[in-house]
């Protein structure tokens, strides 16, 4: 099969059962909320406070526009299973953090940091990073302030608006890792 989208702009899925590509659309009227579309299925997304964003900047809470990769899951092991996806997959721990500083050599990359040191925590009380997908913006080259942290995670109740991330509910989120792997373009705009 080949690797792009069809004329009804469904995404043709791969022989292995990857999908190639997923597509993320902001709704009509609500720029702070989303429709993505993986192959046949359509599901409801927050997307970030300032919408999405052509020229993504650190703490602006927009959605970055783009084409983007998955690189890997991250999980809470503690909370859940691990689900079936052709990603590869890293259980959360409390050391596991996420440096926004744009000062800080290790701007938008994972870190470990002690409980009294800075950076977005991985492992939260609430469940919103009970999985995260973490996509390859702003890694190569990586530029600081052109933003950090830009996950694919789990939605408040209320499908409030993120920092900057696409949230979907945990059913939708495990449907989806079902089909991504590391191939499967994430285009978001």
């Amino acid at each position: 099969m080949k690797n792009n989208a069809n004329s009804t702009g469904y995404t043709k899925i791969r022989r292995s059962g990857q999908l190639s590509a997923i597509r993320v659309k902001p709704s009509a009227g609500n720029p702070r909320r989303g429709w993505l579309t993986a192959g046949p299925l359509t599901i409801p997304v927050a997307l970030g406070r300032g919408g999405i964003l052509a020229n993504k900047r650190e703490g602006d809470g927009g959605t970055p526009r783009g084409s983007f990769r998955p690189r890997q899951l991250w999980w809470r092991g503690d909370r859940h299973s691990r689900p079936r996806t052709f990603l590869p997959a890293r259980i959360i721990t409390s050391a596991d953090a996420w440096c926004e500083d744009p000062g800080d050599r290790h701007y938008n990359q994972w870190i470990r940091r002690g409980s009294e040191q800075g950076g977005d925590r991985l492992k939260r009380a609430d469940h919103l990073y009970d999985f995260i997908i973490e996509i390859d913006h702003n890694t190569r080259p990586r530029i600081a302030g052109r933003g950090s942290a830009v996950f694919l995670h789990l939605t408040r109740d209320n499908f409030g608006p993120t920092a900057g991330c696409v949230s979907m509910t945990k059913s939708a989120m495990l449907r989806l890792l079902r089909r991504l792997g590391p191939r499967t373009r994430i285009i978001i705009g």
